[in-house]
């Protein structure tokens, strides 16, 4: 059956003024469902523990795998999304997905189910960037922050919410309820997707470089693995993993620097000669950084130095997740009509004020002091986000929106697995340390998250200084059309 391309980037033909595009709520949808599973499983290590016969640290890869292969497939998402039609972008992306859910949900061991989590990230790695794609091509520059901010309840609510979900589906049977309760709804709206998805644009043949699809996963995973083996203490090998990774991060960039001079690129790096795209990067990898530190620090707090248990703090870091989601749209509709500015700086100044207020945590801090705190990150997040991916993605011309949201959803599983990286192993070196100078074990853990909390807080004041850089609207740094017509050349039509 023939689909017709009328949707295209020239005459958006479901961009009614003031209303979501059905492709962009499909695909929302759709989204937040494969992005939950990202931090779906953190909950549910040690029923798995316990079931499979495994240590903690083997269980913990079940999270890390999942980051890993969204950091080594993304970047090949770009020259891929170029290369097929939308509607053939979703059903890989949810068809990986279906699969590696169904596979999760009877695997016999625990090495199979770490292939179905390999699986399911292979299908989230793709819906990001289609997302974030489709969006900068359908809706109209005037409404972009509105739609923007549906999308940060996919992009950054997914993740926040995912402990939450688990600990109530994990209240009534085992961890492969999990993926029983996921798995009928992907299903649904992979189904109800195909019916109404038209295709976007038009996909373009080009020929796929090899090595810059080896030095991307060897790169970027490998860079993302390393930070990873820090959490263990396992520092040597750490480091040399993250330098390896770091040297084929290196050849990727001098390859496609040279790919570009023929037109033919993996990833275009061209989008970074964009002053506001890529300060919009540096300030997304930092407060990105900032979310998922306090995602990790927050839950150790309350479970190991409180007594809670996860069910109980996933309910409790519940109202800031809402929070972020609901007030996505109506950040998107005041970006829309006052610019960015205005959001993003006050935006920043409240992440710092909320990680300053985390430095300043105690045994018997009230928990409505916590619940303040972690809401006002969560909103401050919140206010950032929308207007730092629309004025990032609209500042490049139209032909490097694949490539600019492949490296912006890159970054993001980079910064998170720095920010993972570092509280940790801040957290454990000053908690080490305290422990063999006699101090009790639980005080001397939360000295060492105070810590952890302090250099979040001063690594969020260049979230501050970077919001300062910003303009109001994207065309105020960089003339879109005037850019378009410089890169033309450059860029096959």
């Amino acid at each position: 059956m023939h689909i017709p391309q009328s949707d295209s980037p020239a005459t958006p033909a479901t961009a009614v003024p003031g209303r979501t595009p059905p492709v962009i709520r499909l695909l929302v949808l759709a989204t937040f469902v494969v992005i939950l599973n990202e931090t779906i499983m953190i909950n549910a290590i040690p029923r798995l523990m316990e079931a499979l016969k495994i240590t903690e640290q083997t269980a913990q890869w079940l999270s890390t795998a999942f980051m890993l292969t969204m950091a080594a497939v993304i970047p090949i998402t770009g020259w891929f999304l170029q290369r097929v039609s939308t509607r053939t972008a979703y059903a890989t992306a949810m068809g990986l997905f279906l699969a590696g859910t169904a596979l999760a949900g009877v695997a016999p061991s625990f090495e199979v189910l770490l292939g179905a989590r390999i699986v399911q990230a292979s299908g989230t790695a793709v819906m990001m960037p289609l997302l974030m794609t489709t969006l900068m091509q359908v809706v109209p520059e005037r409404d972009r922050g509105r739609v923007m901010g549906t999308l940060s309840l996919a992009i950054s609510v997914a993740p926040a919410m995912g402990p939450t979900v688990s600990g109530v589906i994990l209240q009534f049977g085992s961890w492969r309820l999990l993926f029983a309760v996921v798995f009928p709804i992907a299903a649904v709206i992979t189904w109800f997707g195909l019916k109404q998805l038209k295709n976007v644009g038009e996909a373009k043949y080009s020929t796929v470089d090899w090595l810059s699809v080896v030095t991307a996963a060897a790169g970027f995973g490998g860079l993302v693995y390393g930070l990873s083996r820090f959490e263990g203490g396992d520092t040597g090998t750490a480091v040399a993993i993250v330098v390896a990774g770091l040297a084929a991060i290196v050849v990727f960039v001098l390859r496609q620097l040279s790919l570009q001079k023929r037109d033919v690129p993996l990833l275009d790096l061209r989008t970074l000669r964009y002053r506001t795209y890529t300060v919009a990067l540096i300030l997304m990898s930092v407060a990105f950084m900032a979310m998922l530190g306090s995602m990790i620090l927050l839950p150790l707090y309350l479970q190991n130095v409180r007594g809670l248990s996860a069910l109980q703090t996933g309910l409790l870091v519940m109202p800031g997740g809402l929070a972020m989601g609901l007030l996505g749209p109506t950040i998107g509709r005041l970006f829309d009509r006052f610019g960015g500015r205005v959001l993003v700086v006050p935006g920043a100044i409240g992440i710092t004020l909320a990680l300053t207020g985390f430095t300043q945590i105690t045994m018997t801090m009230p928990i409505w002091q916590l619940l303040g705190l972690h809401a006002l990150l969560m909103v401050s997040l919140a206010a950032t986000f929308t207007p730092v991916f629309t004025l990032g993605l609209g500042a490049v011309p139209s032909p490097l929106y694949s490539h600019a949201s492949s490296i912006l959803s890159t970054l993001q599983q980079v910064a998170a697995a720095i920010g993972t990286a570092l509280v940790v192993t801040v957290m454990s070196a000053r908690s080490e340390t305290l422990a063999s100078a006699g101090v009790t074990k639980v005080l001397a853990d939360l000295d060492g998250m105070r810590l952890a909390f302090i250099i979040g807080a001063a690594l969020s004041v260049i979230v501050v200084v970077t919001a300062l850089l910003l303009p109001a609207r994207a065309a105020a740094a960089d003339d879109v059309e005037e850019d378009e017509a410089e890169t033309q050349p450059m860029v096959p039509a």
